[in-house]
């Protein structure tokens, strides 16, 4: 297949110069020095809060000073992964991209086009003097990937516009105006570190090469989460066996899907045989249970050195708890115009092991905030009883439909005058930062869409070319067409 043409070109070649910044979340002072100096070149009005976020003002053109203003958002920060084999910096190099056909990739690493893109279209626009609009302010938020630590920290009054376009969003053809609230749950096993038992034997086993994906985009696609596999296959194990953890890696973002892990544990001599044999028949049942959503897993068991191990209950606790926490899509949405869509859900995401301690971090997401309260209580309790201690944070609210949006009948009509058919109007289980601002600016009308993405979060994130046209067009179309 051709590889397509980049169009248009004036949004290509923003999100060409914003990928050779580096803008890890927490780490975005680069992207921030680049917004200003953007909106001094061009005699624009920019400043940025406490916290970090971006406004850059642009007056109306001719003939639309009397149209309410829009504001424009996206996030500046972008998640970093990357293949383990690649060698690469986020915080020094450039993103590296190529096309595929219809797609966008980057070499080995995640794209960014999560939410690069986004904050390529208002740069895009910022940039001309040929669009019709009224008066625009563009907000660059940071660090939404982490902790949503813009959204948080923006104050009233910092942007004046009534109604707000949020691009980061996944799939054009949709427009959202609703999304869920979250929680991130963390888990911490204290420990001091002892020798193992005399005559045990140490295994490390290594599982890579899964999908994984968004916690909350993707959640119901049903596919293989690397901690839970992991933790099946030891409590199993550990059914049959005395077994050691001795350290336990796996995952890196609280929104993502872990694709790949490691684990170290120590079982005695007598039982290895044993231990080879259940993995090979473990890993082929795995395979097989998901041979339509990961069909490239890579699993490894070999023997390692010998390494200090955690006492024998906190390994028997840690395994119990992973073993019995929920994860994957719980429930869906009652309501019935919203009952294609995942509600409730739970993802674990990462376990990192320390000298001294053995992290678990998981998140908890629902369209609706007392069952949010509860799902992170029940992930809360299993590792209570497990005796970890316990930490709730990065909470965020759910964004409510606003059944009367004009907002919303804009860029509908838009899209039917453009391209001849109804785009969706949804809701959408992943967060977005719409639900904080309402709580600040109430009287915002929003709504969020954006060009497709599939696989974001992970090295095989992909932008889908042509639909980046379609987006723009329709962008253009509500601005102009806001009255």
């Amino acid at each position: 297949m051709a590889n397509v043409e980049l169009k248009p070109a004036c949004v290509f070649e923003q999100f060409a110069k914003i990928n050779q910044i580096p803008r890890p979340s927490k780490h975005e002072e680069q992207m921030i020095s680049y917004l200003q100096e953007f909106a001094k070149e061009r005699n624009l009005d920019v400043k940025v809060d406490k916290v970090g976020n971006v406004l850059i003002s642009k007056p109306a053109t001719k003939g639309y000073e009397n149209r309410p203003t829009v504001v424009l958002q996206s996030h500046m920060d972008m998640v970093c992964d990357k293949l383990v084999d690649i060698e690469f910096d986020f915080h020094k190099d450039a993103i590296q991209t190529y096309v595929d056909g219809e797609w966008l990739h980057a070499k080995g690493t995640t794209l960014g086009a999560d939410d690069g893109i986004g904050v390529a279209y208002e740069l895009a626009i910022l940039d001309s003097n040929e669009i019709e609009h009224g008066p625009i302010e563009c907000l660059f938020t940071r660090d939404e990937e982490t902790g949503l630590t813009g959204a948080f920290g923006l104050e009233a009054g910092f942007m004046t516009g009534n109604y707000l376009i949020n691009l980061d969003s996944e799939d054009e053809g949709q427009i959202f105006v609703s999304c869920a609230g979250g929680n991130s749950t963390t888990a911490i096993f204290h420990f001091e570190r002892e020798n193992a038992p005399e005559g045990y034997f140490f295994m490390k086993a290594s599982l890579k090469g899964l999908v994984g994906g968004h916690s909350g985009d993707d959640i119901n696609k049903k596919r293989a989460n690397a901690i839970k596999l992991l933790a099946r296959f030891l409590y199993a194990e550990q059914s049959k066996m005395d077994l050691r953890l001795s350290y336990w890696n796996s995952g890196k973002m609280h929104n993502a899907i872990p694709r790949d892990g490691k684990v170290l544990f120590a079982v005695p001599a007598v039982n290895k045989e044993t231990v080879k044999a259940d993995w090979n028949v473990f890993s082929k049942d795995v395979e097989d249970e998901f041979h339509v959503t990961d069909t490239a897993m890579v699993w490894n068991l070999e023997s390692a050195d010998a390494a200090p191990v955690m006492p024998k209950q906190i390994s028997h606790n840690a395994i119990l708890a992973l073993q019995a926490l929920d994860n994957g899509p719980l429930t869906n949405c009652q309501d019935e115009a919203l009952a294609y869509m995942v509600e409730t859900s739970s993802n674990v995401a990462s376990i990192q092991t320390d000298e001294n301690k053995l992290t678990v971090v998981s998140s908890q997401r629902s369209n609706v905030m007392s069952n949010l309260v509860n799902m992170t209580n029940t992930v809360r309790a299993c590792f209570e009883l497990a005796g970890a201690e316990i930490v709730v944070d990065d909470s965020y609210p759910a964004w409510k439909m606003n059944p009367n949006s004009e907002l919303v009948h804009v860029a509908v009509e838009q899209y039917k005058n453009i391209f001849g058919k109804e785009p969706l109007v949804l809701g959408i289980h992943a967060g977005l930062e719409c639900g904080l601002f309402s709580e600040k600016y109430p009287h915002l009308d929003m709504i969020s869409f954006g060009p497709t993405l599939r696989y974001v979060h992970t090295p095989d994130e992909c932008l889908l070319i042509p639909t980046v046209q379609m987006v723009w067009d329709h962008l253009l179309a509500v601005l102009k067409n806001i009255k």
